[in-house]
């Protein structure tokens, strides 16, 4: 996929908003900077919510999301709280009878039915989180565009704007964005 945006001559210009946000109108410009700018607003929308959720009071998420008492990646609890929306979705379920074929074709199929679902839905987990990590990049991508989100990455040697050797995402609210959400 060719992301246009990065090798357009003029970038686009994202929309602002406006410096102080009436409490009232804050979530509706915010719904409408994200329409203007990402091509699918609903998810982007929820993606912010989560980072907002994440990052409480500080406005900073990443590069680790504490659950149930071990840190995982911001990315990997994006999607992991994302994947009950395409729970019943057809190509969910049909990526589940795929990994269940591909897993009795080569014999690694448990006889149990009980261990024969939870490698399925172990396997379908990981295949699902790969792609939702590349999903929410995108919507992340789309947010930091509109102004809504600042990314950087924290890591193994030191912070750095690019991501690489070993480095892990981290998403700060902007403080219009904090104010919009009602958590300023």
């Amino acid at each position: 996929m060719i992301q246009g945006y990065l090798f357009s001559a003029s970038p686009a210009i994202p929309p602002e908003l406006p410096s102080q946000l009436p409490l009232a109108e804050g979530l509706p410009s915010l719904i409408d900077v994200i329409a203007q700018v990402s091509t699918r607003p609903r998810y982007a929308f929820m993606v912010l919510n989560l980072i907002a959720r994440a990052a409480g009071q500080g406005g900073k998420a990443g590069p680790y999301v504490v659950q149930q008492g071990r840190a995982v990646r911001l990315r990997d609890w994006l999607c992991d709280a994302l994947a009950p929306m395409a729970a019943r979705d057809p190509k969910r379920l049909a990526l589940a009878e795929q990994v269940r074929v591909e897993l009795a074709e080569q014999g690694e199929l448990p006889g149990d039915p009980d261990a024969a679902s939870r490698l399925v839905d172990q396997i379908v987990l990981e295949r699902v989180r790969r792609s939702g990590r590349c999903n929410v990049s995108r919507a992340v991508s789309e947010l930091v565009r509109a102004g809504l989100v600042r990314r950087h990455y924290e890591g193994w040697r030191v912070d750095h704007h690019n991501r690489g050797a070993r480095r892990e995402a981290v998403y700060t609210l902007l403080p219009n964005t904090m104010r919009a959400l009602g958590r300023a």
